[in-house]
């Protein structure tokens, strides 16, 4: 090729580009570095800056036009920094040119014009040289232009008060009113007639702020500064004309309690009385807490507590009937109207609410409609053993409760065990086992069987603990938990052989549940026994079962627990073995993610006992990481979506494939060869 051909045209593909090195440098830095190193660097100047000397008017005005140049030229590369025409506008101002200061400005503005801080820079500027009318016109036009930006509004008026122009001042709250802003702007307004004793006009602002932003803090705010004006038949009016404004959809108990709070102070006692039932009649009880506790306080100190009492309970019980009228399986409130009824003391109204309650049965033989009906006979019971103590009657719920739960379609334990246990209570523990031994006879279920035994070993009756855990594994084989606990009961008593023999008939299950944990469970007994031969063994037949990569790995760290001599590597090379067989194994079925499982803790190991031999076998084999693409499972013949996903390349892979493609090559070329032979025959 002649020098300076190139090769379009030619036919002939260029030279391949050179593959670059993308391995990690070898000294790494992090960005946090590097603008640590910059921050500091700026901080030391590299030379010193010369100081420059003006003598007369040429030199200083030399200096400007090089400035003015300067920061033309930065605003040239970027106009849209703002912080360039600041810079810029506010040298200009400091060296007394107003007029070029106003021009930058107005130049910033053309670039942004809703930009508040180049706005506010600007009247700063003008309020700072007393520029009284350009400050002015400066700050109408801001306020015509963006309204709704508080900041203007705030500086207009605090320069118009500050200059003394208080009419100006005024005018430039009505123009800001009309639009309606937020509470702080008619806050600010009513302050400052405040400050000059116009309350006529702060009176007339507070009732247009009401009639704009009617929210009931607001009225409560109107009427308090009508009390502390002494316009007290005003503040009355306030309070009244905001109950009927908010109605009752909108009614909050905070505009009761504020007007309740000032009646009391005006000496009005059955006032405030009223407006407290009338709040409390018209409020749901979840929004009067604090009004019933403020009615409350006020009865404690003007009234009769025994009257509120009575009606605040009467109204809450004509509530409850009304609900319970519209729907009488409503477990919920019949919760709350014992609660009630509990609170006022009255026994015999609480046991009638409680027959009434329980008297609704839920429809069917469904135990989710039992769910909430069943914790009814749980109160029932329980206020009768710890309010009223009385024994009998206690006893009697629990059997009639427990008559009328449809055993043989479900049960609930919890009724069992809390009837067992309060037998336990009265010290007759042959009742509560006979009561748990029927259970377990007509309905046996996991938590039945548990808390009868937590029940046995805490009276340390052994021999029937052992019993139960029988007759539960003879119930459910397949519950890991009970073969567990029943092995760690006798490692407890000191029966190894006992413990032993039971995670052996576990683990012969042919179900289980989580036989995960039943089986670590036994190869930790074990290695808590320092038996490592039998704990060897568990972890072969353990392999035998599933070929899981964790329980390889688990075996390997259990060979490098084993406390050796020193110098002694058996476990070493034990462990190295158990890595190589797993790998293998997995090699054998396929198993991408598992192999990288291993691989991982794999070199670990060899990082931390291998020689450098023994880690360059275990770095030949890590896998590459490739991206790859595959049709999604939602895809259609239609539309076919490509979804892509990593897969894992390993070295021992590409060598077999490579040799099977090989292998693929020479049996064509020889069943070729066979062909052509045959043809020329």
């Amino acid at each position: 090729m002649e020098p300076g051909q190139t090769t379009q045209g030619t036919g002939k593909n260029p030279r391949p580009p050179r593959v670059k090195n993308k391995n990690a440098a070898p000294v790494q830095i992090t960005a946090e570095q590097i603008l640590r190193e910059a921050h500091d660097r700026r901080l030391e100047p590299t030379h010193s800056i010369p100081r420059q000397k003006i003598s007369d008017l040429e030199e200083l005005s030399e200096f400007r036009q090089r400035k003015r140049k300067d920061f033309e030229d930065n605003i040239r590369k970027n106009r849209l920094n703002i912080a360039n025409w600041l810079k810029y506008a506010n040298w200009e101002d400091s060296q007394n040119e107003f007029q070029r200061a106003r021009s930058v400005y107005e130049r910033a503005i053309d670039v942004e014009p809703r930009n508040v801080a180049i706005w506010m820079r600007y009247i700063e500027m003008e309020m700072k040289n007393k520029n009284v009318q350009h400050a002015r016109n400066l700050l109408d036009r801001a306020v015509t232009f963006m309204p709704r930006v508080d900041q203007f509004w705030y500086k207009y008026t605090y320069m118009e008060e500050l200059l003394g122009e208080v009419p100006k001042a005024r005018n430039v709250f009505e123009r800001w009113m009309k639009w309606e802003p937020d509470e702080t702007a008619w806050q600010a307004y009513i302050k400052m007639e405040l400050r000059y004793k116009e309350e006529e006009r702060a009176h007339a602002i507070y009732e247009r702020f009401v009639s704009i932003h009617p929210e009931p803090k607001n009225w409560i705010k109107w009427a308090k500064f009508e009390e502390e004006h002494n316009n007290l038949d005003k503040t009355r009016d306030i309070y009244t004309e905001a109950i009927q404004y908010l109605g009752d959809e909108k009614l909050d108990q905070k505009v009761v309690v504020a007007f309740a709070k000032f009646e009391i102070k005006m000496k009005e006692f059955e006032r405030a009385r009223v407006i407290f039932k009338y709040g409390l009649d018209r409020l749901p009880k979840s929004k009067s807490e604090s009004l019933y506790n403020q009615y409350t306080n006020f009865e404690k100190q003007y009234g009769d507590r025994e009257g509120i009492e009575n009606v605040v309970v009467g109204k809450r019980r004509v509530q409850y009937e009304e609900e319970i009228e519209a729907n009488s399986k409503n477990y919920d409130v019949w919760f709350d109207y014992t609660k009630l009824e509990e609170s006022t003391g009255d026994v015999t109204r609480v046991r009638e609410v409680y027959e009434r309650a329980i008297a609704q049965v839920p429809p069917g033989n469904e135990k989710r409609y039992w769910r909430r009906y069943i914790y009814l006979w749980i109160n029932y019971a329980l206020f009768e053993e710890l309010e009223t103590e009385d024994i009998d009657r206690t006893r009697e719920i629990y059997t009639q409760c427990l008559t009328l739960i449809p055993h043989k379609q479900f049960t609930f334990a919890k009724i069992w065990l809390l009837a067992a246990q309060f037998e336990v209570r009265q010290l007759k523990l042959q009742a509560a086992r006979k009561l748990l031994g029927r259970a377990i006879g007509m309905c046996p279920k996991n938590k039945l069987f548990k808390g009868y035994i937590d029940l046995e070993m805490q009276l340390r009756e052994f021999d029937r603990c052992r019993t139960l855990y029988t007759k539960y594994l003879e119930y459910d084989p397949a519950s890991c938990s009970a073969w567990i606990k029943f092995a760690e009961l006798e490692k407890l008593l000191g029966e190894q052989d006992r413990c032993r023999a039971i995670f052996e008939l576990g683990i012969d299950q042919p179900t289980l549940d989580r036989p995960e944990l039943l089986w670590k469970a036994y190869i930790d007994f074990e290695i808590g026994e320092e038996e490592y031969e039998k704990t060897r063994d568990l972890y072969n037949r353990l392999l035998e079962r599933t070929e899981h990569v964790k329980v390889f790995i688990s075996f390997a760290q259990f060979e490098l627990s084993i406390p050796y001599e020193e110098g002694n590597t058996e476990g070493i090379e034990r462990a190295r073995k158990i890595f190589s067989d797993a790998y293998d194994s997995m090699k054998k079925k396929e198993l991408k993610e598992e192999r990288v499982l291993l691989l991982e803790s794999w070199k670990d190991f060899e990082e931390n006992y291998g020689s450098d031999d023994d880690k360059e076998v275990v770095a030949k084999k890590m896998p590459k990481v490739v991206k790859k693409r595959r049709k999604a499972a939602d895809s259609t013949e239609d539309d076919v979506i490509w979804e892509e996903y990593y897969d894992y390349i390993f070295p021992d892979d590409e060598v077999q494939g490579r040799n099977l493609k090989f292998l693929a090559m020479a049996h064509a070329w020889q069943k070729q060869s066979s062909n052509q032979s045959t043809e020329n025959a």
